[in-house]
């Protein structure tokens, strides 16, 4: 069973959905679109919170026209070994200034969700029963230290790592 959660916490009622052969959108959610059909969409329409689903070799520069008509972005994981959905988040936050929200399917793990939180993920479509069991006990793994700057600042500062700001003060 797939939850979704947020740093707030889970969500109910999410109205998004991967349509497959065996699921389709009913009337009440709305689909996460592929890349193509998405493009497909816009150029044929004036629609506006479409939602779209990256998958690892999609080029996700190709969202940059479109991205004011979309409520959701989510990227794909589809294992553990792949992570070019974290370089797919970041480019989106950081390069083209995407706001809204930015969602993790696929292989989401546990020890994988601060990092995902640091490129800027935001909600996470969470299967793995580890995962769910720690989320729901608000037991989210802590990461001290950061090598590099990203999305999402470190607290106590500004983007940079502790090794910088050690490297500026030496």
């Amino acid at each position: 069973m797939t939850k979704i959660w947020r740093e707030t916490g889970f969500v109910e009622n999410d109205p998004w959905v991967i349509e497959s052969e065996e699921v389709k959108a009913t009337e009440e959610q709305k689909p996460l679109l592929s890349l193509d059909a998405l493009i497909t969409k816009a150029e044929e329409s004036n629609d506006v919170g479409l939602g779209v689903l990256i998958k690892p070799a999609d080029d996700v520069t190709k969202l940059e026209p479109y991205l004011d008509r979309l409520a959701i972005v989510a990227v794909a994981f589809p294992a553990f070994s792949d992570g070019r959905a974290f370089s797919h988040a970041s480019l989106l936050r950081q390069r083209l200034g995407f706001t809204n929200e930015l969602r993790a399917v696929g292989d989401v793990l546990i020890d994988q969700i601060p990092l995902m939180l640091r490129v800027g993920i935001d909600s996470f479509a969470v299967t793995n029963e580890t995962a769910l069991k720690r989320l729901s006990e608000n037991r989210l793994p802590g990461i001290p230290h950061y090598y590099q700057p990203t999305a999402k600042p470190a607290e106590g500062g500004e983007a940079y790592s502790w090794r910088r700001q050690a490297a500026k003060t030496a």
